[in-house]
């Protein structure tokens, strides 16, 4: 392992990080194994590149030194930004393939027990079967979530890092919020929180901001489309704010003019969720106790809406297309997973169909403590109402 001084994290968390890997591994007979999904590649080593898309592996094995297979092009974030003092690049005219399976064989591993990802995103299963076929003298076994296993938890440098991701997220909901009004456009509201994330610190998050306004609320992961904003109307907001990768969001709604009786009973109904699970959430609980807590308070409700999905899930490093960890733990009934310290999750008691019509949400990320939880957020969660005036202009004004 190279020392450096440069990365996301000290050298001892990943020494723990790798020595807990092959712990794992150790105990399920793995001489080797094969991690191809972005999010586990940095957890490991800090590598990170937004052409994933091409092929991409790391190799641990269990007694000897990692090495990486990586387009070439994509060689220069293994020397610039990992511990890593092996690589194997290929050229785009090259087969990635057949440079792992040769890589193996160069490092004594073609005859031996190998684990591999098989549910990772980018490792199709016509590149899967290369392997299965290349790999004649040894055996190949589905690992998946190995590496998972460590992620559940943060580790104190982690959630320093979440800290500063959720001062971004704050920044571009503020300046969200303060962008709603009559005939601004969704696009502008967009566009004012993209500006003060990154003032803020944040990167480019692994989904931008969604913003619906009116009716469009009701379409499912819809985002920014151009409609202006009518009287009487409400905005629903999310925004995940990212440093180095790891993630924090919050959904907060915004009304024009006036606060129906009905916005306001579901603007309660969520506040109260996240109070009581807040008051609740700790060590030993169990996962489908969190969802049953928050599911059961939401509906509960006299405006006719629903949560319609997991009632939230696990929250940190994330590339492209999503900002969440919900395979590795979600909020979700007859889930009897049991809480740890250091889980994170956004916590989204939303609310689908108030008055048949409108999609509305407060959310939290919360961290579980040694005896409880916290919010990594001091943010308001009440409805933010906006004057029927219509603006002429977005202000432009930094957040700081």
């Amino acid at each position: 392992m190279r020392q450096r001084d440069d990365m996301t994290f000290p050298a001892d968390e990943y020494e723990r990080r790798l020595r807990e890997l092959r712990e794992r591994m150790e105990a399920r007979l793995l001489d080797a194994v094969v991690i191809t999904d972005p999010e586990n590649l940095m957890y490991l080593t800090d590598y990170q590149t937004t052409g994933y898309s091409f092929f991409q592996a790391l190799v641990v094995p269990l007694d000897d030194e990692p090495f990486m297979i990586t387009r070439a092009m994509e060689d220069s974030n293994v020397i610039e930004r990992t511990w890593l003092e092996r690589s194997r690049p290929y050229p785009d005219t090259g087969d990635a393939i057949q440079q792992l399976i040769t890589s193996l064989k160069e490092f004594g591993l073609d005859n031996k027990h190998v684990g591999y990802e098989r549910n990772s995103y980018f490792f199709p299963a016509y590149q899967q079967d290369r392997v299965h076929t290349s790999f004649e003298h040894g055996v190949l076994m589905d690992c998946f979530g190995i590496v998972e296993a460590g992620r559940a938890r943060k580790s104190p440098v982690e959630i320093q890092l979440m800290e500063k991701a959720a001062r971004a997220t704050e920044a571009g909901m503020q300046a969200g919020l303060d962008a709603v009004g009559v005939g601004v456009t969704e696009n502008e509201i967009a566009a004012e929180i993209a500006a003060a994330m990154f003032r803020a610190g944040g990167e480019a998050p692994a989904v931008m901001p969604y913003v619906t306004s009116g009716p469009r609320s009701m379409i499912g992961h819809a985002t920014w489309e151009g409609r202006e904003v009518q009287p009487g109307e409400h905005v629903f907001l999310e925004v995940g704010g990212c440093v180095r990768r790891y993630h924090t969001a919050m959904m907060r709604t915004a009304v024009v003019g006036e606060k129906s009786e009905s916005m306001a009973k579901a603007e309660f109904r969520m506040k109260y969720a996240l109070s009581e699970l807040r008051s609740m959430m700790r060590p030993g609980m169990t996962v489908s106790d969190a969802d049953s807590l928050v599911r059961n308070i939401i509906s509960d409700n006299e405006v006719g809406a629903r949560l319609v999905t997991r009632s939230g899930y696990s929250i940190g490093i994330a590339f492209p297309p999503s900002w969440d960890e919900g395979y590795i733990l979600s909020l979700n009934p007859g889930d009897f997973t049991v809480l740890e310290e250091g889980m994170t999750f956004h916590v989204i008691p939303w609310m689908w169909g108030v008055d048949g019509d409108k999609t509305v949400g407060i959310s939290d990320t919360i961290r579980v403590t040694d005896d409880g939880c916290a919010s990594l957020f001091d943010f308001p969660e009440d409805f933010t109402v906006c004057e029927m005036a219509s603006l002429s202009a977005v202000p432009n004004e930094e957040i700081s």
